[in-house]
């Protein structure tokens, strides 16, 4: 595995949304996610994880450091057993778990270190362990400090920069479900729901000390997870979610392990705003977005991507 990253980062993601539904809430009928006091659309930082897990587990097929942990029709206990395995315990996510400390204390009192070595191959393989951290409850079950794994790279909600409002369109449906239906009517009424336009802002953290002492999150995984978020829903359309695309990526270095700036002081350099003229923004262009590079802190640099 190469060294981990030596710098702190935090990073600003702005991507837009036309016609779809960024992010659905299942409490409210699959509606677009919102804050009600307040009208701004929100979209989980579970949602975008998903997004960037995608394009990794894409981009890379599984290839030996890259495997996705979190990933859809793979029960968690396989990953886990495999770790196990790494080191000499078979089968462990089948047994009880007074079953399953025995044989971990079986192996350390030959010498060997179990909770280390399971730890640095769920590190080593699965690319979303590296980066977001994990609990797994084999693991856990097991009494491993590996069992709860803090990631280096942390995400916030996304917010959008104006209040959405949220469309309900009616839409008809030629396929009928039984044939009971087909007698009785040629089409069916449905729904969808959709914001018109919204740019939403996500902020980041990335941790070098935490690459450091927990995860091993290297230098190109810090590269593929920057090409992840530009990329992330270029190989995720779907009607429902309409034309979505991230439009830039803005990134600030420190030049330490541990920062030299508080995160905020640093998002606050970060200005979006509906330019003057514009009463109802249907295009990025109707937003302008400035960093104040001039306030930034010593030992702070800003690089714009997108």
């Amino acid at each position: 595995m190469s060294d981990p990253i030596k710098n702190r980062y935090e990073f600003v993601i702005l991507f837009d949304v036309e016609n779809g539904n960024p992010n659905g809430d299942p409490d409210a009928g699959n509606m677009p996610r919102l804050d009600p006091e307040t009208g701004y659309g929100l979209v989980t930082d579970v949602c975008l994880k998903r997004k960037i897990r995608n394009f990794v587990e894409t981009a890379k097929e599984d290839e030996p450091g890259y495997r996705i942990y979190i990933k859809d029709g793979v029960p968690l206990n396989t990953s886990d057993n495999a770790g196990f395995l790494c080191a000499g315990i078979e089968g462990a996510a089948a047994m009880k778990p007074e079953d399953l400390k025995k044989a971990i204390k079986k192996r350390e009192d030959n010498g060997v270190d179990v909770d280390h070595q399971v730890k640095e191959f769920m590190c080593g393989n699965f690319y979303d362990i590296r980066t977001f951290g994990a609990v797994m409850t084999t693991m856990v079950k097991g009494n491993l400090n590996c069992g709860q794994i803090r990631g280096p790279v942390q995400l916030g909600f996304a917010r959008s920069i104006d209040p959405i409002v949220p469309q309900e369109i009616t839409i008809t449906r030629v396929a009928i479900t039984t044939e009971a239906d087909a007698e009785k009517k040629g089409t069916e009424m449905g729904r969808k729901y959709i914001v018109p336009y919204a740019l939403y802002r996500c902020e980041g953290y990335v941790s070098a000390n935490l690459a450091r002492k927990v995860t091993g999150f290297s230098e190109g995984d810090l590269k593929l997870l920057w090409q992840a978020i530009l990329n992330m829903f270029e190989n995720d359309h779907s009607a429902a979610r309409g034309k979505m695309a991230v439009r830039e990526l803005i990134v600030f270095q420190h030049d330490s392990e541990l920062g030299c700036a508080p995160a905020w002081k640093l998002f606050d350099t970060v200005t979006v705003a509906r330019k003057p003229d514009v009463i109802s923004p249907r295009a990025y262009g109707d937003y302008s977005v400035a960093v104040d590079e001039a306030a930034l802190p010593a030992g702070v640099t800003c690089k714009r991507m997108g």
